[in-house]
């Protein structure tokens, strides 16, 4: 199984040591990313290192451990399931179509947020990181 791994849940592990940052760690499950999500790392960077302890160094390194166990899906993968993705999420948050994008790149693929939102479409599975607990 593959989970595609939102980035509000790449930012919680990043933010403080928790549950989020060990499941990412020891997950056994195939966890991916869009490549498309850099850029969102990228805008958001100053405002992640502000939030916690960490320096620039030690963001990065941290950034690199987590991604260690993540693959990330190339945007070439992703493209041909944007405009499928749009119309699942059109009524719910454009910002999501991304991560279902990447899920309906592969067969047999949840999606790991804490939007309550994106669960209210019924063409990916999505989980909260306490469902993830028991995965």
């Amino acid at each position: 199984m593959y989970i595609v791994v939102d980035s509000n849940i790449f930012f919680s592990a990043l933010l403080k040591e928790g549950i989020t940052r060990k499941l990412i760690i020891e997950s056994n499950e195939k966890l991916i990313i869009p490549e498309y999500f850099f850029n969102e790392v990228k805008e958001h960077e100053k405002e992640i290192i502000s939030k916690t302890e960490l320096n620039f160094n030690e963001y990065t390194e941290l950034s690199g451990l987590l991604l260690k166990h993540i693959n990330v899906i190339p945007n070439e993968v992703i493209l041909p399931y944007r405009e499928k993705a749009i119309e699942i999420v059109k009524n719910i948050d454009i910002d999501d179509a991304l991560f279902v994008a990447t899920a309906l790149a592969f067969k047999d693929t949840i999606i790991w947020s804490n939007d309550k939102k994106l669960k209210k479409q019924n063409k990916i599975k999505v989980v909260s990181t306490l469902e993830m607990m028991f995965i």
